[in-house]
This record gives C-alpha cells, structure tokens and sequence, in this order.
C-alpha cells in the first residue's frame, strides 16, 4: 500500500478508513465505485429508480476523496515536509490512542448531501480527531486567501472563520462532524432519486457489524484534481 515516502503529493489528508478488505471498507467502496487503496472501478450496487449516470454524478465528489470519514481536511505540505514525514507523527498519535469501537453508524442527510454518521457522540473519537488536527497542523502551508475566500463561501460564523485560519478548516474541534460521505450536493436532484438513494444506503450499510475505529489513514492528492490515493495505514496501539 505503501507508495513512495520522499515524495511531496499536491495535498495529503488524515482520514479514517475501515481496513479495504474489511466488511465497512469493501461496503463503503463498492458503494462509491472505486477503491483508494488499489485504484481499481468497482461495480456499484443497483438502485432501483436511479439511472446508472445519475447515480454516478450523485457520487462523483466522495468517491474522488475515497472511502473515509475525514480527520484532518486535506493540506498542502510546508516545504522540505513529505510523506515520511507525516508517517512519522502518524505514528507517534497511533501510539497514544487504542482502538474503540464506533457508535452505530446512521444514515441520513447532512445539510444537502447523505452521509452515514454516529449515532451518539463519541468522546474517544473526538479526542483522535482533535489530536489530528492541532499534532499535524506544523506539517502544513497556511491557507492562501483564494482557499480562504472559498471556504468563506460557506457562510461561516466568526468562530468557525477563526478554526479555518488556525487550523485550515472550520469543521474541526467543537464543530467537528464525523461522517461518511455517501454522495455529493443533492439539492439538484428529484425527492423520488433522494429516497432511492437513502433506501440503498440502508439496505448497503444496515446490517454491518459495529465498525471499529483502529486505524489512522494517510490519503493524497498526487496532482491537484487527481483521486486520492490511501497510501497507508497506521494501527492504534495505545
């Protein structure tokens, strides 16, 4: 899984991502259509009412990103930083956390989009994440202010507007929301296809085991635009 260390990706991200080949991972794939881990298409479950290409452009922004449930947002290295050495904190954090189990995941809408989201709030999981995000952040270029701009378009309260210029995102900390995205914006598509969608995902995800959170996942962008890639993955070990 492992790609080269020394080299400097267009941005990187922290993500958690179920083992590819576990029950959560290779659902979560096959749904999306593709694996992060291998680049490999996937056959995407049939849903009844939706056409093959509206299904696809449903689910074109998530499956770019792969399958994940996001940490730390996606970054530009500073430079002289790599992926060595984003694995070496990975590997520190790893050692600091042990391995939980999630609350039961739920689908649902999430503003305009559906997403599959806990149940209860999970304080183990907002510490993991909160570590990523304040651990990580000197391995990372400030935002530039076009990346800011378009982030403010989000109508952002102040508060938030400050987590995006210390940390680089406004979804972190106290207005941390983990998820896993399952499409992209649905504002544009019928009531009918947002029900066929929902009924899918239940009938995809609804009879898993409990997923356990045991991993941190590095993810990159190799050129801006390009699907990210899972590079590799870091066990909990506390």
């Amino acid at each position: 899984m492992t790609k080269n260390r020394h080299s400097t990706p267009y941005r990187c991200a922290i993500y958690f991502s179920p083992h590819p080949d576990s029950p959560w991972g290779q659902a979560g794939s096959q749904w999306l259509g593709r694996c992060a881990a291998t680049g490999q298409t996937l056959r995407m479950p049939v849903i009844e009412g939706v056409g093959a290409e509206v299904q696809a452009a449903c689910t074109a922004e998530p499956r770019r990103y792969g399958w994940h449930a996001t940490l730390k947002a996606p970054f530009v290295l500073l430079p002289g930083q790599d992926i060595a050495s984003v694995l070496s904190w990975l590997q520190l954090l790893a050692g600091e956390f042990r391995a939980f189990d999630l609350p039961p995941l739920q689908v649902g809408m999430l503003g305009d989009f559906l997403a599959l989201r806990p149940a209860l709030v999970s304080q183990p999981l907002q510490d993991v994440a909160a570590a990523c995000v304040t651990r990580l952040q000197h391995l990372a270029l400030p935002l530039d202010e076009s990346e800011l701009s378009r982030r403010r378009r989000a109508s952002l309260t102040p508060e938030q507007d400050q987590l995006l210029q210390q940390w680089g995102y406004p979804w972190v900390l106290q207005h941390f929301r983990f998820h896993f995205s399952l499409t992209g914006l649905l504002d544009a598509v019928t009531p009918a296809v947002r029900d066929a969608l929902l009924v899918a995902a239940l009938r995809q995800f609804g009879s898993l085991p409990a997923c356990r959170f045991d991993r941190l996942s590095l993810f990159v962008e190799p050129e801006k635009g390009a699907d990210f890639q899972l590079i590799e993955q870091v066990g909990l070990r506390a």
